[in-house]
C-alpha cells in the first residue's frame, strides 16, 4: 500500500507541476482554441445548409450539432498527440534525466504528466462549451453529462498522451515527434465518425473506423452532449479505459530509452 501511496502521491505532484506551467503561461492553449472555433464557425455553418438527411445526420439535429463533440475530441487530440515533444525538450535540457533519478516511479511520471494533458483537455472542452453557446449551438449541459464529458476527455487526452510519450521514447527528436503527430492526427480523424457518419464512409473505411479509439471517443461525448442515448456508453469507455492502461504501461516500460 505505501508503494501505490507514493506511486500515487508522485503522479499528483508531477500533475501539480505541469498544471503551473500553464498557469504561468496558457497561450499555446488560446492558439489551439482557434482551431476548433474555424471547425464550428466555418465548416459547420457552411455544411448546416445542406439538409441534414443528405448527411445522413440523426432527425432534429443540425449539422453544427453534431459535429460539436467530434470537434471538441479533435482538439483534444491535437493537444495530447504532440505531448511527446514536450518530452523530448526536457531530455535535451537535462529535467528528464532529473525526473527519472528520483525514487518516484517511471508509471508515476507518465501518469502525471498525462493527467495534465487532460487538464489541457479540459480547458479546451470549457472553450468549446463557451463557443457553442456564444453561437447558439443547442447541446445537453445537463451536471450528470458535463461531468461525464470532462472525464471521457481527462481519459482521452492521457490516452493520447501516453501514445505521444510511448512515440518520443522510440523517435527520439522533436523534428521526428512533429512529424508522426501530423501523420497521426489527420488519419485518425478523418476515419472516425467526428465529421461525418460512419454510414456515410466507404466499407473498407468503415474497418479502419472500428478500431479507431476516437470513434468511440466522439461516440460517448455524442452520447453524453446530443442524443442522450446511454446505451453505448459502457462499451466506449471500456475501449478508451483499456486503451490508456495499456498505453501508459507502453510510455512506462520506454520511457527509460529515451535518454539512453
Amino acid at each position: 500500500m505505501n508503494n501505490l501511496q507514493r506511486s500515487v502521491s508522485s503522479a499528483l505532484t508531477i500533475a501539480e507541476m505541469e498544471a503551473r506551467k500553464i498557469r504561468h503561461d496558457s497561450t499555446e492553449l488560446w492558439m489551439r482554441a482557434i482551431q476548433p472555433a474555424l471547425w464550428l464557425l466555418i465548416f459547420g455553418t457552411v455544411f448546416s445548409a445542406i439538409r441534414a438527411s443528405a448527411l445522413q445526420i440523426p432527425s432534429g439535429f443540425t449539422y453544427t450539432q453534431y459535429i460539436a463533440p467530434g470537434v471538441l475530441a479533435q482538439s483534444v487530440l491535437f493537444v495530447a498527440i504532440f505531448y511527446g515533444i514536450t518530452i523530448v525538450w526536457e531530455r535535451d535540457v537535462g529535467l528528464l534525466t532529473k525526473l527519472l533519478s528520483t525514487p518516484s516511479p517511471r508509471i508515476s511520471v507518465v501518469v502525471g504528466k498525462a493527467l495534465a494533458a487532460g487538464v489541457r483537455g479540459i480547458f479546451q472542452g470549457i472553450m468549446i462549451f463557451a463557443l457553442a453557446l456564444i453561437i447558439g449551438v443547442n447541446l445537453r449541459f445537463d451536471p450528470l453529462d458535463v461531468a461525464g464529458v470532462f472525464l471521457v476527455v481527462v481519459l482521452f487526452a492521457m490516452c493520447f498522451a501516453a501514445l505521444s510519450m510511448t512515440l518520443a521514447s522510440v523517435l527520439k527528436t522533436r523534428d521526428r515527434m512533429m512529424g508522426i503527430g501530423q501523420a497521426i492526427t489527420m488519419p485518425l480523424f478523418f476515419a472516425s465518425n467526428a465529421i461525418y457518419p460512419v454510414s456515410l464512409m466507404p466499407p473498407f473505411l468503415q474497418e479502419i473506423s472500428a478500431y479507431n479509439p476516437l470513434s468511440y471517443v466522439v461516440d460517448a461525448l455524442r452520447a453524453m452532449l446530443l442524443t442522450g442515448d446511454y446505451s453505448g456508453l459502457p462499451l466506449d469507455i471500456l475501449v478508451l479505459l483499456v486503451t490508456t492502461i495499456v498505453l501508459i504501461l507502453c510510455a512506462s516500460f520506454l520511457l527509460k530509452k529515451l535518454i539512453e
